[in-house]
């Protein structure tokens, strides 16, 4: 069983390491990237999102994998499937956060399609949701391009409003 989504024509996946941590750093300390969050989040914050991931790939065999461009192996982003509690229940979610000089290209939908076809078709999940700020739309409308429609408004565990996409795969 394959650990990681398999490289779409243009993106390529793998399991984030320390070593990944300056270009995780900067992705996650990003204003522009981190701008629907509470902040961005500083270095130490984006070392414990990488062990965060490396648990859960040890853990449920997925989680949040680095994305580099193919053609060039440059750092790209971050892209996958975590658990996240929402309305009292743990759900398999995509997620996806891109360089701001990358966004705009279809880099998001064409990694989240890779991700959802990963979790279909070698995880057998039955379902998956995107967990999203409302005013995000550019997030929403690469949710509902990889089939996950708006199903309900709700309020996230922190208490911020989100909207939930969702289908059944």
């Amino acid at each position: 069983m394959s650990r990681t989504p398999e490289p779409t024509a243009r993106l390529a996946f793998r399991e984030m390491t320390p070593d990944d941590l300056d270009d995780m750093a900067a992705l996650l300390g990003d204003r522009d990237v981190m701008r629907h969050y509470p902040r961005p989040r500083d270095r130490d914050e984006a070392l414990a999102w990488i062990d965060w991931n490396q648990r859960l790939y040890r853990r449920e065999g997925f989680g949040l994998w680095l994305v580099t461009l193919r053609a060039t192996g440059e750092f790209a982003g971050d892209c996958g499937l975590t658990p996240q509690e929402i309305d009292g229940a743990t759900e398999i979610e995509v997620g996806y956060h891109f360089r701001t000089d990358l966004q705009g290209r279809g880099y998001a939908t064409e990694a989240a399609a890779a991700c959802r076809d990963h979790a279909r078709d070698v995880l057998g999940a039955s379902r998956l949701i995107a967990i999203i700020r409302p005013d995000n739309t550019p997030s929403r409308r690469v949710a509902e391009k990889i089939g996950l429609p708006h199903e309900r408004d709700t309020v996230s565990r922190s208490g911020l409003p989100v909207c939930v996409h969702a289908a059944a795969l």
